[in-house]
């Protein structure tokens, strides 16, 4: 673990000088990454609805299994996060928040195998939208309802959820501080914070762009491990079960491309090309030459939260 802390953002751009224009720039490198082109411009919405029917499906009524390549936007896929429920010790009725949530893949994954109820906020207004309209098609809009917010100030009132999940979303968020305060804030006492989260690793290099979640260093706001733990713990949060699973991450990686390689040629669902665009294929290579060289790591963690006691 390296012993600059400060190395991580000044590696990638953020700092107070970057923070204005970054909810604008960060929406555009997600709004745009489906790229409607041409003079007749078609949203991300109709898009994917389009490439439904192509594939012989119906847009109003969609399995989980139909709809996984586009709302499973993180390393490890569905195996990842079911890993990570397994520290939230959820039953049905548990309130969750999903933060950064995009297309809604985990808000689902959450109510249709615990029961919960899920909002989930992002600050790309294309992701929500196809949030809810995945969720009516899959019958799961009973138990989760999103919303296009900013993290740092989300439309819900105090101590309105039990726990806070966030999955590869604080690398796109400059100040992590009052995020962690907005979390403190909705949390009931005796709530959790869960996290999988891509982290800076210990080699100093710059990154290799585009990633999936930047294009360009402005959007991207990597913190070390030690300088994430530290503002989890001055924010009140205290650590329950935290793990390195950078290991799983690569070989998840590795596979993945493997399994997409041979699939290319017969691919007819809808995958994460007509989210991202046709420079996916090159984010995933240099996410996983991130990975490799340690400039990246993933980190998996639940954190408690007592309650306020300066309240």
């Amino acid at each position: 673990m390296t012993n600059d802390d400060s190395g991580a953002e000044k590696r990638d751009g953020s700092g107070q000088a970057g923070m204005l224009g970054d909810a604008e720039r960060l929406a555009r490198h997600y709004a745009g990454a489906g790229g409607a082109k041409g003079a007749n411009r078609e949203t991300l919405l109709d898009g994917l609805r389009r490439a439904f029917v192509a594939s012989g499906r119906n847009p109003d009524r969609l399995t989980l299994d139909d709809i996984a390549g586009i709302d499973q936007l993180h390393l490890g896929g569905r195996r990842a996060s079911r890993a990570l429920a397994r520290l939230g010790e959820f039953s049905p009725g548990v309130r969750v928040l999903d933060v950064g949530c995009g297309t809604g893949g985990v808000s689902r994954l959450l109510a249709a195998e615990h029961g919960v109820e899920v909002v989930g906020i992002d600050i790309t207004a294309p992701f929500v939208e196809v949030a809810r309209w995945l969720s009516r098609a899959t019958g799961l809009a009973a138990h989760t309802r999103f919303c296009c917010a900013d993290a740092a100030l989300v439309p819900l009132p105090d101590a309105c959820v039990d726990v806070v999940w966030c999955q590869h979303a604080l690398m796109n968020m400059p100040d992590t501080e009052a995020v962690l305060k907005e979390w403190r804030r909705l949390l009931v006492p005796g709530g959790r914070v869960l996290l999988h989260e891509v982290v800076a690793g210990d080699n100093p290099a710059a990154l290799t762009l585009p990633v999936p979640w930047a294009r360009e260093r402005s959007t991207s706001h990597l913190q070390t491990p030690r300088m994430l733990e530290r503002r989890l713990a001055t924010a009140g949060f205290r650590p329950l079960e935290v793990a390195d699973v950078t290991a799983e991450a690569l070989a998840w990686r590795r596979r993945h491309d493997r399994q997409a390689t041979r699939r290319q040629a017969s691919a007819v669902l809808p995958g994460p090309v007509e989210l991202f665009g046709d420079s996916f294929d090159e984010m995933g290579r240099n996410l996983l030459a991130n990975l490799a060289d340690d400039r990246v790591r993933i980190i998996e963690g639940a954190w408690g939260w007592q309650g306020d006691e300066r309240a």
